[in-house]
């Protein structure tokens, strides 16, 4: 299968010279299904403006993905963020999946064989298994970008699988993936950072392009080396049109006036313009906090049959946009499931604080909380 090669630096999608807001010609065209074009868009305040239209495939022709789950624990697979007992940033092998057992979340058989499954077209059958999706061709995503940005009164928080933006690769980037501790499975990401959606497109959960510096300053072996590393590259853009670059501004030096967000205003190359743009973290995850500016309605869609911005959005257990049956609990608890996504993003995402969002949705919190499925067994 296409995502368990590995190659030599695959994909290089870094222009020479930054974009400092999207146009037509910004996303790199191997991973255009049409060709980009600039149309007529309405921002989320309601104000008419421009958009940067991309349709792009399941995955870009030049990138190769993978590996993700291991199939023994002698095997090494992807790299996973645990934010348990021992927190930090892990390659999964048998190392990683020992720890967590011992802490009561067991991914493997007495044979060593790891637990894993296919969320594109299967369930899990054990309380703990890693995930992995394979991916569907014929699947192509609908991407609107603002051309140019404007702030926002205030920041847009970015909680468990929210929207970030787009590589100049043309792959989407999304916010952390869901957690073991909420779903009792793991989301495996290869070693650039990005895995495959239950709708079967691969997304990333990381800045790719300087991830490998992450592995070294926290000790983790892994490596990647599907995508050229560079750490004053622009990454891609947020879905409210600002620029996002590695960690190191364009002359090699630490940015020293970063917002909330990640973001300043600065330069992006030596002969050019100050410019708000984000900045990679130099922790992992490495991707905006918040997005300062305004996004623009119905920015993401997909023809795919299932996961983020697809018609039938679940996406299963542990998946990309997987996490509680949010539809289920809303039904129990009689209020509307995207109000009730809302609060629980609005009240820290995968962790949310439920007093918090049973007061924003007017429940009692024990009805809540027994309506939430519960924590796996430790």
């Amino acid at each position: 299968m296409r995502f368990l090669r590995s190659c030599a630096i695959c994909a290089v999608f870094t222009p020479a010279a930054a974009f400092a807001h999207p146009d037509a010609h910004s996303v790199a065209d191997a991973a255009l299904v049409s060709p980009a074009e600039i149309v007529d868009c309405t921002l989320e305040t309601g104000e008419t403006a421009q958009c940067a239209r991309y349709v792009v495939k399941y995955l870009p022709d030049d990138l190769e993905i993978g590996p993700f789950c291991p199939a023994t624990l002698e095997d090494k697979g992807g790299i996973w963020h645990w934010d348990g007992d021992e927190a930090g940033l892990y390659r999964i092998d048998g190392d990683f999946l020992r720890m967590l057992d011992a802490q009561g979340y067991t991914f493997f058989n007495a044979d060593g064989e790891v637990y894993s499954f296919d969320i594109r077209i299967e369930g899990p059958t054990e309380a703990h298994e890693c995930i992995q999706g394979s991916v569907d061709p014929d699947v192509e995503m609908t991407v609107l970008i603002p051309t140019n940005p404007v702030m926002a009164d205030e920041p847009t928080s970015l909680g468990t699988v929210a929207k970030v933006g787009i590589g100049l690769d043309g792959v989407p980037i999304f916010a952390d993936a869901p957690s073991v501790l909420e779903t009792g499975h793991m989301p495996a990401l290869d070693t650039c950072g990005g895995h495959v959606d239950p709708g079967g497109w691969y997304h990333w959960h990381a800045t790719a392009t300087d991830v490998n510096a992450i592995y070294d300053s926290e000790g983790v072996d892994a490596e990647c080396v599907n995508v050229a590393q560079d750490q004053t590259a622009q990454f891609g853009y947020g879905f409210d049109g600002f620029a996002m670059f590695g960690p190191l501004n364009h002359d090699g030096s630490l940015p020293d006036d970063l917002d909330d967000c990640g973001g300043h205003v600065g330069l992006t190359e030596t002969d050019g313009e100050a410019e708000y743009h984000y900045h990679a973290g130099n922790t992992f995850p490495n991707l905006p906090a918040c997005l300062a500016g305004v996004v623009a309605q119905d920015n993401f869609a997909t023809n795919a049959a299932n996961g983020i911005g697809s018609a039938n959005a679940g996406g299963g257990p542990g998946g990309p946009g997987g996490g509680p049956d949010f539809d289920a609990v809303a039904e129990t608890l009689n209020v509307d499931a995207e109000t009730l996504r809302q609060a629980m993003e609005d009240a820290g995402g995968r962790g949310a604080d439920l007093a918090k969002v049973a007061e924003a949705l007017g429940v009692d919190e024990d009805a809540l909380r027994a309506a939430m499925p519960a924590p796996p067994q430790q």
